[in-house]
């Protein structure tokens, strides 16, 4: 899980401060831990952006991803920016995966693809029934859940990969490790490790350059 990665594409923190939906947080949008990229902070947001975006639709959804996001102390722009998943582009393909989901909780037969994108809308959502609504509980927490563990799981494994990496840097690659290793993370390694070779280089003949230019007199302890 790459932090970099995620700042790249995240919007400023300011267009998140001046979103008309997240007004009513206040001095809250103020507060240093939405804003931190951690392990915990982060695999939050994914849990609370993943369980919001199966909530009523916009601006609903942004608002229950900001107050969890207060609440718990995730990172705000992650949590806000999950629930776009669902847009007015996703809402019928996603909210039907959902329909379906719930009769297949239920054993029930419901509407085909063709008929479901022709009843569905907003204003009439609340019509396609327990199906619909059980799907989309089932799914929330479904993805609540993959989201937290998930990103636990990717960022310890990143971050062990990084250790091997530097433990690498220093002697020469084990099988397995490079087994497990792609083509572009091996070049990776090779670079790291000519760029450590070069600074080692350089720290020995400066050693070199000040030794020779130490005054005669100085004595050696």
């Amino acid at each position: 899980m790459s932090k970099k990665l995620l700042q790249k594409y995240l919007p400023d923190p300011d267009t998140f401060r001046n979103m008309k939906a997240l007004g009513f947080l206040g001095d809250h949008l103020h507060s240093p831990n939405l804003w931190h990229f951690n392990r915990r902070s982060v695999a939050r947001a994914f849990a609370i952006g993943l369980w919001a975006m199966y909530t009523p639709p916009l601006p609903w959804q942004q608002i229950m991803a900001g107050i969890l996001a207060v609440y718990l102390e995730a990172n705000l722009p992650i949590a806000v920016s999950l629930v776009w998943i669902t847009n007015p582009l996703t809402w019928i393909p996603l909210y039907y995966v959902a329909y379906k989901v719930g009769l297949m909780a239920l054993g029930m037969e419901g509407f085909g693809f063709a008929e479901f994108s022709d009843l569905f809308s907003i204003e009439k959502i609340m019509a396609l029934g327990t199906p619909l609504l059980l799907g989309c509980a089932i799914l929330m927490h479904l993805g609540g859940f993959l989201g937290y563990f998930g990103v636990q799981y990717l960022w310890r494994r990143s971050v062990l990969h990084r250790w091997q990496v530097r433990k690498h840097r220093h002697a020469q690659p084990d099988t397995a490790f490079m087994v497990n290793e792609s083509c572009s993370g091996y070049h990776r390694l090779l670079v790291s490790r000519e760029r450590y070779r070069q600074g080692m280089a350089r720290s020995k003949d400066s050693v070199r350059v000040a030794s020779k230019t130490r005054p005669s007199n100085v004595r050696k302890a």
